[in-house]
């Protein structure tokens, strides 16, 4: 067969899977093909049973003997021949991911993307000061220096730790062998050999002394007695300021008060990793532990009308009485339904306090005697799936939600639904160095956010799990991902897209298709949609019916040419059959 052809075309003869009737046909390749009719008729036949089945058998044909004993055999479909195939992607209408871990974010690869950029300019807040945690280097203490007046004294210190073992003259006498001559000792300074060997609760070697002068040969120098002081420091000095007695303490290190914290990198981020995930639920977010929807089953009710389920017997309503009993002292509504209390107000029910046990003191009285077989019984009860107490849920260690970027930190980000995540990237305003080391990073995340978006799937979030999204949602991230992948040459087939999306939507559907064959692929889709019928390239009739009644090719050919032909599909185009609007 002629090359070129095969280029332009893939040519299918003699097609009989299912109830296809040895059909011929070709379909043009870089092009939107849109396969219709009955539902029954043989679209998915022919376009995944056939099509797709074989453009996969033959990947896998093309790799290595070693490589496919662990792959399996892949049947041939019923065809006698076909050409011009190219690598054949399927995205059809299934949840095909089982991974508990598997989340919106991971499955369209927005969330890579977010890591990396909270690797690169995220800040580390520290959660005791609320202030930044940040390395120093030898700048950071310079432009401190440069900060002084003219005239200004100041010391250059290192912290000296004195060993047990020794005395204090014969650890200094270390310090001035190696050329230096001064100490601080609790807050004067000491020629060494002035110094005796008494108790010092602060103990300073200077590094150098200096008076402040603008001059870059001073400023020379005083870098390299930085230098210095970092290395005798142990990455750590101070400065010390002689007209108010101020120190300012600088370090290498990544700490804040002696407290050392990781520094940022896109594996802290990573909740399928073990240096980034939740020690106690290991990334999933949620852990086996008692489940607020079985302690308390019916929001609607109040504290005083046993909306919490284990305190309804006689044995055990003790804990409500003293709850009812008790609620005067702290103003609690003891006959408000519990769904209509306050955050505070329900995380009190939970936790308790001076005049009464809360649930949760309730169930770990119940653990602590785990050998009585009705404390097993009651716990099995009201066990269930339920968020980590640890992370709350965001799958990531405490240390990984310090870093913020535009004050909101990577679980934030993954909370909103992508409408308003859109928005928060595009008002993110950031330096010119930040601007320049994420700038790429910045594009993919919005380009594909602005994919999904358009796909109509704005209300969802990073963190929604993919096992809980529907077919047609599942199917709409996977292709948001393909373009996203900017793969080229290869034949996308797709299985009705359109289904659950709103029909306002579709147009940015039809555009992100035609996106898909722009950028050099063949596009095949198994659709009913009229505007998606209209807007194809080439349109393959199925019929005449379904079933045993169905496997024909009834009409093939460009929009004019399938509404001249005699087809059930030509005659709902024309308007000469209805469906009646209820």
């Amino acid at each position: 067969m002629d090359s070129q052809v095969i280029d332009k075309q893939i040519i299918i003869e003699g097609a009989e899977m299912h109830n296809l009737k040895n059909i011929d046909l070709s379909i043009p390749k870089k092009k939107l093909v849109v396969v219709t009719g009955l539902s029954g008729s043989g679209k998915s036949s022919l376009a995944f049973d056939t099509i797709y089945a074989e453009g996969q058998r033959r990947f896998i044909e093309s790799l290595s003997s070693y490589t496919r004993q662990f792959l399996g055999k892949l049947t041939k479909p019923k065809i006698k021949k076909i050409s011009g195939l190219s690598p054949a992607i399927a995205i059809e209408q299934r949840v095909n991911n089982s991974n508990p871990r598997s989340t919106v974010g991971t499955s369209s690869e927005v969330y890579e993307y977010i890591k990396l950029l909270y690797a690169r300019i995220g800040k580390t807040i520290s959660p005791l000061t609320g202030k930044e945690i940040k390395r120093d280097n030898i700048d950071t203490v310079t432009d401190h220096i440069k900060s002084f007046s003219l005239g200004d004294k100041f010391l250059i210190l290192v912290k000296l730790d004195k060993p047990e073992n020794i005395t204090t003259t014969e650890f200094l006498s270390i310090y001035s062998s190696q050329g230096y001559a001064r100490v601080e000792a609790d807050g004067n300074t000491l020629l060494i050999e002035e110094v005796t060997d008494t108790s010092y609760k602060d103990l300073y070697l200077v590094i150098d002394r200096g008076v402040f002068k603008n001059d870059d040969e001073y400023i020379k120098r005083v870098i390299d007695s930085i230098e210095n002081g970092f290395n005798q420091g142990n990455d750590s000095i101070y400065i010390k300021t002689l007209k108010d007695n101020k120190l300012k303490f600088f370090t290498k290190s990544f700490e804040e008060n002696g407290e050392r914290y990781i520094e940022p990198n896109e594996h802290l981020f990573s909740f399928n990793n073990p240096f980034g995930a939740c020690d106690k639920c290991d990334g999933y977010g949620d852990i086996i532990g008692i489940d607020p929807e079985l302690v308390i089953p019916n929001t609607e009710l109040s504290i005083y009308e046993d909306c919490i389920a284990p305190w309804k017997g006689e044995k055990l309503k003790k804990y409500k009485q003293l709850l009812v009993k008790n609620a005067h002292n702290f103003d609690f509504p003891i006959h408000r339904p519990y769904y209509k209390l306050s955050k505070a107000q329900k995380e009190l029910v939970w936790e308790g306090n001076e005049h009464f046990k809360g649930i949760n003191f309730f169930f770990k009285k119940l653990e602590e005697k785990m050998y009585k077989i009705q404390n097993r019984v009651m716990l099995s009860r009201y066990r269930g799936k339920t968020k980590c107490d640890s992370c709350k849920g965001s799958r990531l260690k405490k240390i990984a939600l310090s870093v913020k970027i535009n004050h909101k930190n990577i679980n934030e980000l993954c909370s909103m639904s992508l409408t308003n995540l859109k928005d928060f990237f595009e008002k993110l305003k950031l330096n010119s160095y930040k601007t320049e080391v994420s700038k790429r990073i910045l594009k993919e995340i919005k380009n594909r956010i602005e994919l999904i978006n358009n796909l109509g799937l704005g209300y969802l979030n990073l963190n929604r799990k993919s096992n809980s999204l529907s077919g047609g949602e599942s199917q709409r991230i996977n292709i948001a991902t393909s373009i996203g992948s900017s793969l080229v040459g290869s034949m996308y087939i797709l299985d009705e897209p359109s289904i659950g999306l709103h029909p306002r939507d579709t147009n940015n559907l039809i555009k992100i298709l035609n996106k898909l064959r722009d950028i050099g692929n063949t596009v095949i889709v198994v659709e009913h949609d009229e505007e998606i019928i209209r807007s194809s390239d080439n349109i393959i009739d199925m019929g005449k019916e379904a079933g045993i009644n169905g496997g024909d090719i009834v009409a093939s050919g460009n929009l004019k040419q399938i509404m001249n032909s005699d087809s059930l599909t030509s005659k709902y185009l024309n308007e000469i059959l209805k469906i009646d609007v209820p």
